[in-house]
């Protein structure tokens, strides 16, 4: 009788049980599906119009400090870690040399101007002698025509005497007389007309001696002559060597690996510093291929920096994308065309710049790991 007792409320014992786990299972079935629904409406509120990774990075223009002139390094103004201002001195080079090309660029310049102007001077002078000589000429022509008359003269004397020879109405000595006056008028007439060809030709040479000296001035004056312009800009050159003895921060920002010391022999093109401008860093974000679809230049990008979490927000905009992925442009690109060939989602580094009060609040370094959340509904 007991054991039949036991038999029949052993069922009433286990179905409190039984319905507490239909309970729990149906509670966890309706937290599931709210959790799906949630998501749902989260998907497509907001979900959907965003696109996130976390594989970003903080990157800038970073200024390359490199000498143009090479010497020894006399001074070294600043050291790693450095905040400096755009146009600050960093290093300075040994000038001496410099100064003393410079002060010889100068001299070379004052030579060419008194050069120059010696042209300028030397043209009067050339054109007074041009005159002088066309006053030659008609001091000769004048000679000619006086031994040509003078010629004429002596020829007739002597046509009349050779005439009056012959009767004997004339001595031998008057004819002989008459004859050298002919002779020594012809000569003279000669010589006139040779002097008047002597003239010319002086003139001729005076003229071209103007010329060649018009041609080293004509249509410049002192200041703009290319003897004058070469000789300036020879002393721009060395005064712009000068000036390159002193190196400046070309933007503001931070010094970095500093590489250069007192006393080392600075070499052209030789890498002393870097100067990274922190208030114009920027984010390569690099998003998979797939969700790149919808985004688009100017999309506002919400970022985290690990460095200060997630309770500072930056803001940026999509500035563009890269030309390529990071396969493309690696060392060793990806040979795609082979037999064995396995698919990889690509990543593209997009750029996003950043507000530079935000920045300046809390600052960035390059390298420093990013999350970035761009904002793809006005796609």
């Amino acid at each position: 009788m007991t054991q039949a007792t036991i038999l029949t409320r052993a069922p009433d014992v286990s179905a409190p049980t039984q319905s507490m786990r239909r309970h729990l299972l149906t509670g966890l079935g309706a937290a599931v599906v709210c959790g799906v629904v949630v998501w749902l409406i989260y998907w497509f509120a907001i979900g959907q119009n965003h696109v996130a990774t976390d594989n970003a990075y903080v990157d800038a223009n970073i200024a390359d400090i490199t000498p143009l002139v090479s010497g020894p390094v006399t001074h070294v103004l600043v050291s790693e870690t450095q905040s400096v201002r755009a146009g600050q001195p960093l290093v300075t080079i040994d000038d001496t040399d410099f100064r003393v090309a410079l002060a010889l660029a100068q001299a070379q310049e004052a030579q060419a101007e008194r050069r120059v102007r010696g042209y300028f001077a030397n043209s009067q002078a050339l054109s007074g002698q041009v005159r002088a000589r066309e006053a030659d000429i008609a001091r000769a022509g004048a000679a000619i025509a006086s031994a040509q008359a003078d010629f004429e003269r002596a020829r007739t004397e002597l046509d009349r005497r050779q005439r009056l020879a012959a009767s004997g109405a004339v001595s031998g000595d008057e004819l002989t007389a008459a004859q050298n006056q002919f002779s020594t008028t012809q000569a003279q007439l000669t010589a006139a007309r040779a002097g008047r060809a002597q003239a010319l030709a002086n003139r001729g040479a005076a003229v071209g001696a103007m010329d060649v000296n018009n041609a080293l001035i004509t249509g410049a004056s002192v200041d703009s002559n290319p003897e004058v312009a070469a000789a300036r800009a020879s002393v721009r050159v060395a005064q712009l060597n000068l000036d390159r003895t002193v190196l400046r921060a070309p933007v503001d920002g931070v010094v970095a690996k500093r590489q250069v010391a007192v006393g080392q022999r600075a070499q052209v093109g030789a890498s002393l510093m870097s100067v990274v401008p922190i208030d114009q860093v920027y984010v390569n974000a690099n998003f998979k291929e797939v969700q790149l679809r919808k985004v688009r230049i100017g999309q506002p990008v919400s970022l985290t920096a690990d460095l200060y979490g997630d309770g500072v927000k930056y803001h940026g905009r999509v500035a563009g994308f890269a030309g390529g992925t990071g396969a493309a442009f690696a060392l060793i690109p990806a040979q795609n065309a082979t037999g064995n060939w396995i698919k990889v989602v690509q990543r593209l580094p997009v750029r996003v710049t950043l507000v530079p009060s935000e920045l300046r609040r809390h600052p960035l370094r390059v390298g420093l790991s990013m999350k970035a959340d761009i904002d793809i509904a006005d796609h």
